[in-house]
Parts: structure tokens; C-alpha cells; sequence
């Protein structure tokens, strides 16, 4: 019977060992600007959300204190009490 070869296990590439992964090549600078980006551009959007949120409730006021008779007449019809 002859004996089976131990296969040695495989060792990890040289790179990870050294560190020259994107992230351990970036300075600590350029990561925290890159993180003040992205809280200008969260901020940004959340803006931009409010403003829009603000522009439909107006429009939608708008177009309530517009309404005619007849269109009022229609969303109410003959629901309201009567005096």
C-alpha cells in the first residue's frame, strides 16, 4: 500500500498579507472627504425632498381654494347637513 501525499494548504496571496487593498491604500484625508461628500450629498437630497413635499402641499391648497361651485358640488354633493 503505498501512502497518499498531505497536500500542503495553499497560503494567501502576498497581497492581502502586505496591505495594498484599495481601501489600506487610501489615506486617511482622501476617505474623509470622501465621507463629507457623501453627508453633502445626503444632505442635498433631503433638501431637495422637503422642497418637493412643500411644492405639492402648496398646489394642492392651490387648487382647493380654486375649486368652483360646481366642482365643489361634486366632491360634497348632497352630503352636508342640512340647517
Amino acid at each position: 500500500m503505498a501512502k497518499k501525499k498531505q497536500r500542503q494548504p495553499v497560503k494567501p496571496t502576498a497581497q492581502k498579507d502586505e496591505g495594498n487593498g484599495l481601501f489600506d491604500q487610501l489615506s486617511s484625508d482622501v476617505l474623509a472627504k470622501l465621507k463629507e461628500t457623501k453627508k453633502q450629498l445626503v444632505a442635498e437630497e433631503q433638501e431637495k425632498e422637503e422642497e418637493r413635499q412643500a411644492q405639492l402641499a402648496f398646489e394642492k391648497k392651490q387648487r382647493e381654494k380654486n375649486k368652483t361651485f360646481e366642482e365643489l358640488l361634486e366632491e360634497y354633493g348632497d352630503s352636508g347637513s342640512k340647517f
